[in-house]
């Protein structure tokens, strides 16, 4: 899908994965709103040219390393620090973009609003995980700070696995040469892990995710079809093994105490646009983890709630452009 050609755009995406961007472009298209695409895998841009569009929206993914665009995430960051140094409204701006890079810094952010969640240990050479010791717990998870699409991610048993990993593959520390290692938290498999949409500060809607083992939960169909659909995105080489598909369902009754406390983290984050995810354990703890400002809607799940999620996000995205004019 290609941008209405127009030289002073109401409305600029940033984006990393055309892919994903296809049915928010379309929607744009339908209704008429003059947008362009800006593709952070290759751009350039400049500190003396002024902002050429009343809004931008950032679309930009800290998984971009997992599909060989490494370079795109430090230049969506330092192009929306620019863009707000010159006045620009960017929804999921440039602070927003960076707490999602960091699940360090998720972490303290969910602990100091009183929220609980992992407890988290970050480190950038295993041997200093020694002086923590008294707070881990094994089976821990080991997770990079710059998350995405699951890569990286596994469940380590002890502290010598950990270093037998990145003594093994030091590539393993990329992209950012930081990692987490995390409370591991059991949950119930039928029941999944729970995802909740807001947009603009009000739930979209929710479903439930059974992860059937699996850490790409990313829940554009491009990622993780539906039943004889085929996926496009690239698949973490830890996950490429034999089992069930990640399964999507919608959650109509989510309890009203979990969305409350979620819409708290979407303030506390100051995200216009994305996901929160917890989980329940089986000891009755509702743990938050997860702060998604790249918000892959699955057109199959708000169906299900009768209404098409792209639809509502142009609805959200001509509020926005009126109010930036």
């Amino acid at each position: 899908m290609r941008a209405m050609p127009t030289s002073s755009p109401d409305l600029i995406v940033l984006h990393e994965h055309p892919e994903w961007q296809k049915p928010l472009f379309e929607a744009l298209a339908r209704r008429g709103v003059s947008y362009e695409a800006f593709d952070v895998t290759s751009a350039a841009f400049s500190n003396v040219d002024a902002p050429r569009a009343r809004l931008y929206f950032n679309q930009a993914s800290p998984s971009a390393y997992v599909r060989g665009n490494t370079r795109a995430v430090p230049l969506a960051l330092a192009y929306m620090r620019t863009l707000e140094r010159l006045g620009a409204r960017v929804l999921n701006g440039a602070d927003v973009f960076a707490l999602e890079l960091s699940k360090s810094a998720q972490a303290a952010l969910l602990r100091h609003i009183g929220i609980d969640t992992p407890v988290s240990i970050t480190f950038n050479e295993p041997a200093a995980l020694r002086a923590h010791l008294h707070q881990i717990r094994w089976p821990a998870m080991l997770k990079p700070d710059q998350g995405g699409s699951g890569a990286r991610i596994q469940v380590v048993d002890s502290l010598e696995q950990v270093e037998d990993i990145f003594r093994r593959d030091p590539s393993v520390w990329l992209p950012d040469n930081l990692f987490l290692l995390q409370e591991y938290l059991p949950h119930d498999p039928e029941q999944g892990i729970v995802r909740l949409e807001f947009l603009g500060g009000e739930l979209l809607y929710a479903m439930r995710v059974k992860t059937h083992g699996r850490f790409n939960l990313c829940p554009s169909p491009v990622c993780n079809p539906g039943e004889g659909e085929e996926g496009l995105c690239e698949l973490p080489a830890h996950e490429a093994v034999a089992a069930p598909p990640v399964e999507f369902y919608p959650y109509k009754d989510v309890p009203r105490d979990a969305v409350e406390t979620a819409r708290r983290i979407v303030q506390a984050a100051r995200l216009d646009v994305g996901g929160i995810e917890y989980l329940e354990t089986p000891d009755g703890r509702r743990v938050f983890y997860d702060v998604n400002a790249n918000s892959n809607l699955r057109p199959s799940i708000a169906a299900e709630f009768a209404f098409d999620p792209f639809e509502r996000v142009v609805d959200y995205l001509q509020r926005e452009i009126r109010r930036a004019a």
